[in-house]
């Protein structure tokens, strides 16, 4: 007699997280089978001891057998470099700035991961993030939404921006109603050998690397000028209050644009290895000292190999309110709430994980969506993620423009 009991392959990566995810299913009556992926090997640029593949393959197996759950392994190495590394090279060669963790949900852990999964029977695949998921009857038909979990501090939402109705059918985020503090309590009362662990940093599935020595495997040093931009420079003169009441689209298109730097007009303090190395809003790493307040990167130009540097924390060249993301890069997780052409929408955005979502309006127009935020925003980088709310429910996201 054919079981009617679920199976939920969940990815089982070595962390507390998805322990503790294992472990719940199991208590809610799922058939659980555990699926550890191997993504990175190389250790080109990965800092001593981050990250270890192997320690976190262990670890898993552990769990594991502790909660009597079949394990398996997959390696996804190749599907990793040529569907995040690679791409993570392409945007910095092009002076952007991505998200790997973001394409790594998108293109791994719901993609190729899930399709494993369901060679291994799988009614579901889940995952130890701490979001949660709803389904709701619209028009007859099932629509499924992607909720921020109940930990403030520890909401992973931003990261799972980019998936599909498809993707959230299948997937189940058994932590996401719990707080962090609660996770760490089951795994120690459970004594699973990850209940101490630390959260892994840095790149999914890489580790804490050194950037400039990971990204030199594809792209060269190369030697060019660092300028400084001075706070009362004539491009930082807009009356930002006059310009976004009711912009026509010229205007929403110049105010999206960093500032138009022209190391002509200003002073050349300094050499760098490479503008691709370098991203907006960016201290470290430059080396260039003797100023009254710290240099932060204000733009970079990858043509003309030059950056454009500003003195202390609130140089106006860091902030701005518009960014545009172009038609082909918009994301919509519902259908129902997409935009149409010279439609607006009051909506909370954050364009970087953990940021506070700022009150802002969507404004769909023929060459590109723009988002204008009530207050200034620090650091909105080409190539990041922007990422838009309806309450608590993720809606849509897209790649920021230059």
């Amino acid at each position: 007699m054919k079981s009617n009991t679920k199976r939920v392959v969940i990815g089982l990566s070595g962390g507390v997280d998805s322990s503790v995810a294992a472990y719940i299913l199991k208590q809610q009556g799922y058939d659980v089978v555990a699926l550890f992926m191997k993504n990175w090997h190389d250790t080109t640029g990965v800092l001593k001891a981050d990250c270890p593949w192997l320690d976190d393959k262990f670890d898993a197996e552990a769990v594991a057998r502790k909660l009597n759950i079949p394990f398996h392994f997959v390696d996804l190495s190749e599907h990793y470099k040529k569907r995040v590394v690679d791409y993570m090279f392409s945007e910095y060669e092009k002076g952007r700035t991505p998200n790997p963790d973001i394409l790594c949900n998108r293109e791994i852990k719901f993609d190729v991961f899930m399709e494993n999964a369901f060679k291994l029977g799988a009614d579901y695949v889940a995952t130890g993030h701490f979001c949660q998921k709803k389904e709701t009857l619209i028009n007859g038909q099932l629509v499924y939404s992607l909720l921020a979990g109940s930990d403030p501090n520890k909401d992973q939402s931003y990261f799972l921006c980019q998936l599909s109705q498809k993707q959230l059918e299948k997937v189940l985020f058994p932590i996401g109603n719990l707080h962090k503090s609660e996770v760490r309590k089951i795994a120690t009362e459970l004594n699973l050998v990850t209940a101490n662990k630390k959260d892994s940093q840095g790149i999914c599935f890489v580790g804490k690397v050194d950037l400039p020595v990971f990204l030199q495997q594809k792209l060269s040093l190369k030697k060019g000028d660092v300028f400084l931009v001075p706070a009362d420079a004539k491009i930082f003169e807009r009356n930002w209050e006059k310009a976004l009441h009711n912009p026509d689209d010229d205007t929403l298109l110049k105010l999206s644009y960093s500032f138009p730097f022209n190391s002509e007009q200003f002073k050349k303090i300094g050499e760098h290895n490479g503008a691709h190395f370098y991203t907006v809003g960016q201290r470290k790493g430059l080396n260039i000292g003797g100023f009254a307040e710290p240099l932060f990167v204000l733009g970079t130009d990858v043509q003309t190999n030059q950056i454009f540097m500003g003195m202390g924390n609130k140089h106006p060249g860091l902030f701005r309110k518009v960014l545009k993301i172009n038609n082909n890069e918009i994301h919509w997780i519902r259908d129902d709430y997409k935009l149409d052409i010279d439609q607006d929408r009051d909506l909370k955005v954050r364009i970087r994980y953990r940021q506070p979502l700022q009150d802002a309006i969507l404004m769909q127009r023929k060459n590109g969506l723009f988002i204008l935020f009530d207050d200034y925003q620090r650091g909105i980088t080409p190539g990041q993620f922007a990422a838009w709310y309806k309450k608590n429910e993720l809606i849509g996201s897209g790649v920021i423009h230059e």
